[in-house]
């Protein structure tokens, strides 16, 4: 081996000639120094902030007729004021007793049932219609009968009873407690008698409640409280009188009786004066500290979430502060009807007035002090989605809308919300297309997105949405609602936030049909440019680092097809809005972000640039007439100062397919038409332009045909020039193509022209210690430069040959080079860049100046370079 080396170094033939077959190229050089073939980054797409708040941003594909209102009244005559039941969820068991109908009274009076009979006089009719009518009347208003009334005896009696009541009892008792209610001074024993309402019974129905309120057990701090309360008997009345009213404990055991006295009384001394209250003030700011101490009093008497006689009275009375239109006071009722647990259509409106009142940012504040989103996460947690799901729309569009609040968006991700939506989700996922409330599902899947969209901002959300497996629930969702725009879009905007980060992008691409959705996406909404920009934007994402990931996508049916298409489209649209545009006009104002058009090709151009990093992908793509003269196209259209970005990509591109060397590359053929673009990307003040263009030269100029454009075009000069820049990768790129340019013997003089030799020196000394690869590419340079010299005189002035003898010596010195500004982490990379890159050529080249330097004597290192 050795002898061979000595052979080579005799023949003195310069580096990776491309006539030899064995040698490497220039690229190949490149390639292996600073992997010329690199993958390209961009920002993720720009998402504008919607001025306001709605369910469906202004960029909705849905239309006004097609979606749920974002604005709506809301009234308290928008709620069901029956609504006192709770959905428990359990079956109820068919009763054991069989009612029987008595054809015939018996002559035991209380054991027989009296049905009451019609008046026959028309008369009569009127009379009691007029009397219904003013019950409901005043039920509406707010002042509600109990069910039934006793007579204080009876109520003693029940309540001391040990024993549960018959059967036949309890209907004579439910009997003549229903003519009770209309005519309290009836004696007990007219049941009988016909239904009949007269007007004088109205005066003898007030006495009778004013009655109920004087032996109520409530007893309250001041004698003008009490005289305020007797104003209105719905708020008097106290527990006993409507629970034993309607109570029907009787045929239940002591525990029961107990635990309804001490509701009974909890109720009148903690809940009914602030029932009142409510009713009868009338500032907002006494009625919020009204709700709160409601809501604590509650809370502290256990009475959330359960029935309690005095329920649906309280919803009413809560109902009815609606009309107020306060909305602070808003939050406040809400939280306490939700914590109430209403169903129906209450639920629905609850739901739409937080989500109203949550529609300005103002009151995001209020909701967090309120605690509200406790509530909120609730309905999502336990309420049944298929009767319930207007409602979920409404409050997780609130929810949606608070996770806009910095503060409230990591409360929610606190409180498990990742979680909730992931199991909404799977909930939303197992109801099949034809079910009645599938689409009106999709609604809610917009606003849900949408909101994981905001929650994967936070560390902790993406790793709980990692761990609970929700990438895979989205797929399902993306491939059940291909043909929803709004749903395809936020997904794809979550995937987008995910793909920019490793663990993430691994997550996305184990799905096995990823690659074949993405492609769909593409075809179905191709003009659709906000899907269009983040699906090709993950495309890169997921092409950057993995090859395998190159691979697949390339082999997916149509990949490339899709591609072409998406360029074509949004370039043809680019060139269109630009002749629609005056010049004036363009030169006014420059916009901070690229337009749609221009976003697009950005993005889909990085996918072409790492694709090709993949060896056949890259050949495949070389070889593509239409993909290469999409890229000219760019270049010949747009300047660096129109965009740049584009401008760069679609440069950097051309530099990865002009790697390859096969039969029908498209880019040898265009090589001169491409040399001349790049010279617009040369004269530019961009650095980063500028470092683009010279990359491709440094692969082209392995054509003589490109080395005759740049003696002739004086583009050597730039190179030259380029050499004095203080930025190692600008000096590396134009090392390596004059070091293409110094295989040809002609063509090697031209170093000497603007002190090119000087300027490679100092490179090396400049560069040298910290950077192995250029040291490497520089010696190279100077050993072509330097073939078949007769003296080291006739190539280099005095002050670069003792300069380069200096300079080789302690560079050469492993002790001295390799401490040179190095951290310990990186020493053994360096070390075998050292060995086998910058090391033999430098002693070559060492050895070649020693020969032909009349000085012949070692030179002595006393300190470092």
């Amino acid at each position: 081996m050795q002898s061979s080396k000595n052979k080579n170094v005799e023949k003195s033939e310069p580096f990776y000639r491309p006539s030899v077959p064995k040698q490497k190229t220039s690229a190949e050089i490149i390639n292996e120094a600073r992997n010329a073939l690199r993958t390209l980054r961009t920002q993720r797409p720009f998402t504008p902030r919607e001025d306001q708040r709605k369910l469906f941003g202004s960029a909705s594909s849905r239309t006004p007729d097609n979606r749920p209102p974002s604005t709506f009244s809301l009234h308290a005559s928008s709620f069901e004021s029956g609504d006192s039941r709770l959905v428990s969820g359990t079956r109820l068991s068919p009763l054991d007793h069989k009612p029987k109908l008595l054809s015939s009274s018996t002559k035991d009076e209380d054991s027989s049932i009296s049905f009451p009979k019609p008046p026959v006089n028309p008369v009569e009719v009127r009379k009691v219609s007029s009397a219904r009518a003013r019950l409901c009347r005043t039920a509406s208003q707010g002042y509600l009968l109990p069910d039934k009334i006793f007579l204080p005896d009876e109520n003693k009696e029940q309540v001391n009873s040990e024993e549960p009541a018959p059967m036949d009892n309890l209907s004579r008792r439910s009997n003549r407690s229903y003519l009770a209610e209309l005519n309290p001074r009836s004696s007990a024993k007219d049941d009988g008698i016909p239904l009949v309402y007269n007007e004088h019974n109205k005066a003898e129905e007030q006495d009778f409640l004013k009655g109920a309120v004087t032996t109520s057990p409530l007893q309250f701090k001041s004698g003008s409280d009490q005289n305020k309360i007797g104003d209105k008997p719905s708020s008097n009345l106290s527990l006993t009188d409507w629970n034993k009213s309607g109570n029907k404990a009787g045929s239940e055991d002591d525990s029961r009786v107990n635990e309804t006295e001490e509701e009974e009384n909890y109720w009148n001394v903690k809940i009914l004066p602030i029932v009142y209250e409510l009713e009868n003030e009338d500032n907002i700011e006494n009625l919020c500290l009204a709700c709160t101490s409601l809501h604590e009093a509650l809370e502290e008497g256990n009475m959330f979430g359960k029935k309690f006689k005095g329920r649906s009275v309280l919803l009413k009375t809560l109902y009815k502060l609606v009309d107020i239109g306060s909305e602070p006071l808003g939050l406040k009722l809400a939280k306490i009807i939700l914590a109430l647990k209403v169903s129906g259509k209450n639920l629905l409106n609850v739901c739409k007035l937080v989500f109203k009142i949550s529609r300005n940012e103002k009151n995001d504040s209020l909701i967090q002090t309120d605690g509200l989103l406790d509530s909120l996460l609730e309905i999502l947690r336990i309420e049944d989605l298929h009767t319930n799901h207007e409602a979920f729309l409404y409050c997780t569009g609130a929810i949606k809308f608070i996770s806009g609040n910095a503060v409230l968006l990591n409360e929610l991700a606190n409180k498990g919300g990742v979680e909730i939506m992931f199991q909404l989700m799977k909930r939303i996922n197992n109801i099949k297309e034809n079910d009645t409330c599938f689409s009106n599902l999709g609604h809610l899947l917009v606003q849900l997105t949408a909101t994981l969209r905001n929650l994967i901002d936070l560390p902790r959300s993406r790793c709980q949405l990692l761990c609970c497996s929700a990438v895979s629930e989205l797929w399902v969702v993306l491939e059940q609602r291909l043909n929803d725009k709004d749903i395809c879009t936020n997904i794809v905007r979550i995937f987008s936030k995910l793909s920019s980060y490793n663990d993430c992008c691994a997550a996305l691409a184990d799905y096995s049909r990823c690659y074949v959705l993405f492609l769909a996406l593409l075809n179905k909404h191709q003009k659709k440019q906000d899907l269009v920009v983040r699906v090709v934007f993950i495309l890169g994402n997921l092409t950057a680092k993995n090859n395998q990931a190159r691979e697949q996508f390339f082999k997916e049916k149509g990949s490339a097809d899709t591609l072409i298409s998406l360029f074509q489209t949004y370039n043809e649209l680019d060139l269109n809005a630009k002749k629609e545009k005056h010049e004036g006009e363009q030169n006014k104002t420059k916009q901070k972000h690229p337009s749609e058009g221009d976003d697009v090709l950005i993005k889909l151009i990085r996918v072409l640039a790492n694709l090709s990093i993949h060896p056949s992908v890259g050949a495949a793509l070389a070889a593509n007439h239409h993909v290469v003269a999409l890229l000219i196209t760019v270049l010949e259209y747009k300047s660096i100062d129109d965009c740049e970005e584009l401008v760069i990509n679609a440069t950097a591109t051309i530099n990865n397919l002009s790697y390859y060397k096969v039969r029908n590359s498209v880019i040898e053929d265009k090589k001169l038409h491409i040399a001349e673009l790049l010279l617009k990307l040369l004269m530019s003040s961009n650095m980063d332009g500028i470092l683009e263009a010279v990359r491709v030269f440094g692969n082209l100029s392995q054509y003589f045909e490109i080395c005759d454009f740049i003696i002739q075009r004086k583009v050597y000069k730039f190179m030259v020039a380029l050499l004095d820049a203080k930025h190692q990768d600008v000096c590396f790129s134009a090392c390596g193509v004059l070091l293409n340019l110094t295989v040809d013997k002609n063509k090697r003089p031209i170093l000497k022209e603007g002190g090119g030799i000087k300027k490679l020196v100092d490179c090396l000394r400049d560069f040298g210690p910290t950077d192995w690869q250029l040291a490497c590419l520089v010696c190279k340079t100077l050993w072509n430069y330097s073939e078949n010299i007769a003296s080291a005189a006739s190539c280099f002035e005095d002050d670069d040959i003792n300069t380069l003898l200096v300079l080789l010596a302690s560079l050469l010195d492993e002790e001295l080079a390799l401490d040179y500004g190095f951290d310990r982490d990186l020493r053994n990379y360096h070390k075998l860049c050292w060995e086998t890159e910058f090391k033999p050529v430098a002693q070559k080249l060492l050895k070649r100046i020693q020969n032909h330097h009349s000085i012949l004597q070692p030179i002595t290192i006393t300190g470092g370079c």
